[in-house]
């Protein structure tokens, strides 16, 4: 199987019960083993989406315009979202990304080892992870590899692959999550682990760091603590199980004392933070008599916090945006998703699984206008096959989460482009041809745009 299928494979979120050789499959009881939650949730999924709800642009909002935030300046991007409410900038680069530099750094996505971390940069170094939890830091100006450390536990026997995960950074210390069921500290300059923590299930989303808390969402739907010095377990809480999930997990989003984090079986839960008592639960299910695949209701991108509401999309079919303080969704859309949405002023952005950019007023829900990426999209042929695919037509690329650089909305695609989109009109404006797919969203600090390719390689774009 060539690289390139592996990856829309993933991409396209074949539903997996036992991820990646985790040893998990009679592992789903959501009660069993350590760390007992000290808040249970109970619940009934109940469809929030009309099933007559359309998408489509409102008439209303044809022809006027929207704010979007002013460029900053972004010095460092020390989490996947950029910040512990997981809202991306509109940084600050150049105009015209081009390839500066490339650097391999490890395994790249193959025979069951996925690529999956998002990258973050911090201190001049952007800290990278590859398939098989080589976790490594890269000069951010150079490209030059400065250490690796791989955390896979020396007493781990049981499982030969460790899928996934992430890493996050807070006080000159690397936090990386993986499926090798460990939580682990590195000091940022040497690679020298600090501290590791064993838990119960492997991790497949990266961490969040804030305010002296790690936190971390297991494969079994529980959210996970622990004390940022120590590494010592806290309060957990623990989701509804599902057996079927998507490759991809979710990292908690937190703003004051409250986290908000997305789960596998659809839930998007609001927690206080001192303690892990449940303030809101939503189910964000959409039931489709025509797709079996609404059945798979992970929310895999991250939940965003901005100015008081939360954005998130499901596989289910939610696209919603929910008011913080209550729980209550202020508008919902019929949109399929595994991405993160990109809250932008007036607006919101959503990349859809059938590779619809949608721009969607922030306030109302109605939609601005929507683009479709893969338009005028042809196969093309190597070496007398389709990226491997014979006798069948390969996929369409899958899009990663956008992120607002420079006025543009930068985004990855599996067809190993990173394209630049006009966000008032949804244009492509700009091709990078990088060489190899991008699933994962890019991040942009220091006037620099950073991508975490599909065969282990960090590309910086300036």
């Amino acid at each position: 199987m060539t690289s390139a299928k592996r990856s829309l494979a993933a991409a396209a979120l074949i539903a997996l019960v036992g991820l990646s050789g985790c040893s998990t499959v009679n592992r789903f009881n959501p009660f069993k083993g350590k760390g007992a939650p000290q808040e249970t949730a109970e619940g009934e999924r109940i469809s929030i989406v009309a099933d007559d709800q359309k998408l489509e642009p409102a008439e209303a909002l044809k022809g006027v315009d929207f704010a979007i935030p002013p460029t900053q300046s972004v010095a460092d991007w020390p989490l996947p979202g950029g910040n512990p409410q997981q809202v991306a900038p509109n940084a600050a680069a150049p105009t015209g990304l081009s390839i500066a530099w490339r650097r391999g750094f490890g395994q790249g996505s193959k025979e069951g080892a996925q690529v999956t971390a998002p990258p973050i940069e911090a201190a001049g170094k952007v800290f990278v992870m590859d398939g098989v939890a080589n976790v490594v830091a890269i000069d951010a100006r150079s490209g030059e590899i400065i250490w690796r450390t791989n955390i896979r536990p020396g007493d781990n026997r049981r499982d030969r692959e460790g899928c996934c995960g992430g890493v996050a950074f807070d006080n000159g210390k690397v936090f990386a999550s993986s499926g090798f069921r460990e939580v682990v500290q590195l000091d940022a300059n040497s690679g020298r682990i600090g501290w590791r923590t064993r838990v119960e299930e492997p991790i497949h989303g990266a961490p969040t760091v804030s305010a002296g808390r790690v936190y971390a969402v297991a494969l079994d739907n529980t959210l996970m603590t622990f004390d940022e010095g120590t590494g010592a377990a806290g309060w957990t809480y623990q989701a509804l199980s599902e057996p079927a999930r998507i490759l991809r997990a979710s990292t908690p989003a937190v703003e004051g004392d409250t986290v908000v984090a997305a789960f596998g079986s659809g839930e998007l839960v609001a927690l206080r933070t001192a303690n892990g008592n449940d303030l809101w639960n939503e189910a964000l299910s959409r039931a489709s008599r025509t797709s079996a695949l609404s059945e798979i209701r992970d929310i895999a991108g991250r939940p965003v916090i901005y100015n008081g509401d939360v954005f998130a999309v499901s596989h289910s079919g939610v696209f919603a945006s929910t008011d913080l303080r209550t729980g209550q969704a202020r508008w919902t859309l019929p949109i399929v998703g595994i991405t993160t949405p990109l809250p932008a002023s007036d607006v919101v952005y959503v990349v859809a699984m059938d590779g619809k950019l949608i721009c969607v007023a922030r306030e109302s829900g109605q939609i601005y206008w929507m683009k479709d990426l893969n338009a005028g999209w042809v196969p093309k042929k190597r070496g007398g096959k389709m990226f491997g695919w014979i006798g069948r037509t390969p996929p369409k690329p899958i899009w990663s989460s956008p992120i607002l650089v420079n006025n543009k909305l930068v985004i990855g695609g599996s067809n190993g482009q990173v394209i630049q989109v006009n966000p008032k009109t949804g244009d492509i404006e700009h091709r990078v041809e990088v060489g190899a797919p991008v699933i994962i969203s890019p991040i942009a600090a220091g006037g620099t745009v950073y991508v975490v390719a599909d065969n282990a390689q960090l590309i910086a774009l300036r």
